[in-house]
């Protein structure tokens, strides 16, 4: 194939995309004039800004993973990832609508950092200091400080915009002619990519979700985010691959072989996950500091170690043993099940991360738990509407890559 042949028409994402797009944007609309109702009504204000906490880490975590994943993909190479890389470029251009999404959480700090104050359970937040606690007050008047908060929030959003563009706008190269290979500069982009983004995730869920109680800390805390948001994101880039492979061309660019690598990447980031989460079970169980385990013997009481064992059953083994089958990967509509089920698996360990700072038990919230489900819905209806419109506005392969051109040679998607 040679590149005065290639007609980007013939990789345009097919009309079921447009169909969805418009049916997300309906949902996204519903689910967040029920979740802007919550937010007014008193009864219902506090939960509102929990759930919506929940729901922003969940899309905010695909959206990084998808940026992650395509770094690494750039850094690697692989067939693997050229069948999705639009798609996850897709996902890389939503970031600055994340950052938007973002307002909500600074407008209600005052009920996510203030502590928790139901009976029993309470311990004041950086945001209201208990006078009595001097560690608390002085990280509140040097670190943990509402402008501060803001200004790094603002840094790490900077830094990830920056490093998404810069791939985006390389990639926009490859839609025209000429053929050329473009992966060294992928790959200079791509080296301190993957390093600022570990480290800005990391400051981010100590700063967003680990701060929620101040007296808390975990030095795996942004590995175990990590391993989740790379998880949830190639989840999603599989279903919506498996929907798309019923229509031309992703019907002939996806092969069983990129299907069963895809089903690897879940395997990887699903071990990657629980061995994160039990390397800080097993670390702060055995060190057995007041101030550490706390985290532990709030979850593993009152409702909320049933929480905790769904999990492990259904975070872990059940998806590992799946995975470990050569052909459940290589099928995509199984595949495809069980990744929507893995983003559902997300959702409720970010639930299991954020709610128990709020509540002694888990029946303690039970009433506002609705929201839970509701805003996250909100958040991604309007995420994938966006994240459609996109895939959408390009081909679905970035033709005039070298690599792209052995690849469709290799699908047998080549049009003489």
């Amino acid at each position: 194939m040679t590149a005065a042949r290639v007609n980007n028409s013939e990789f345009a994402a097919p009309e079921i995309v447009s169909t969805i797009h418009q049916r997300s944007l309906g949902v996204g609309i519903i689910f967040g004039v029920a979740s802007l109702i919550a937010a007014i009504l008193p009864g219902t204000r506090e939960q509102f800004f929990h759930s919506y906490l929940i729901g922003y880490m969940l899309w905010l975590g695909i959206t990084l993973g998808s940026m992650a994943i395509l770094m690494i993909n750039h850094m690697t190479g692989g067939a693997w990832g050229m069948v999705i890389r639009r798609q996850l470029e897709a996902a890389v251009k939503t970031l600055p609508f994340m950052a938007l999404l973002f307002i909500p959480i600074i407008l209600g700090m005052q009920h996510l950092y203030t502590g928790s104050h139901e009976a029993g359970a309470g311990w004041s937040g950086w945001l209201n200091p208990d006078p009595k606690d001097g560690h608390l007050v002085m990280m509140s008047h040097t670190y943990l400080t509402a402008t501060g908060y803001i200004a790094r929030a603002i840094i790490y959003f900077a830094v990830w915009i920056i490093v998404g563009f810069a791939l985006l706008r390389k990639s926009a190269q490859q839609d025209n002619p000429p053929v050329e290979n473009l992966s060294p500069r992928f790959r200079r982009i791509a080296a301190p990519g993957l390093i600022l983004y570990a480290f800005t995730i990391t400051f981010a869920v100590i700063d967003w979700v680990m701060s929620l109680d101040p007296h808390w800390i975990s030095t795996i805390y942004g590995f175990i985010f990590i391993a989740g948001e790379l998880l949830s994101a190639i989840s999603i880039m599989v279903v919506i691959e498996t929907i798309m492979s019923n229509y031309e061309p992703m019907a002939s660019l996806l092969k069983a072989k990129e299907v069963q690598d895809h089903g690897k990447l879940m395997l990887t980031f699903t071990m990657l996950w629980a061995y994160f989460s039990f390397s800080q079970l097993l670390i702060i169980w055995a060190g057995n500091l007041p101030m550490e385990i706390r985290f532990f013997t709030r979850r593993l009481n009152s409702g909320w170690q049933e929480i905790g064992l769904i999990l492990v059953i259904f975070h872990f083994f059940v998806p590992f043993f799946m995975l470990l089958s050569r052909s459940f990967k290589r099928n995509p509509h199984q595949l495809a099940w069980l990744a929507g089920f893995m983003i559902l698996m997300r959702l409720v360990d970010l639930f299991f991360y954020i709610e128990p700072n709020f509540h002694k038990s888990v029946l303690g919230g039970i009433a506002g738990y609705w929201l839970d489900l509701v805003v996250p819905i909100a958040i991604g209806g309007l995420w994938m509407a966006l994240f459609f419109r996109n895939l959408r506005s390009r081909p679905l392969l970035p033709a005039y890559d070298l690599h792209a051109q052995e690849f469709l040679e290799y699908a047998g998607a080549a049009h003489e």
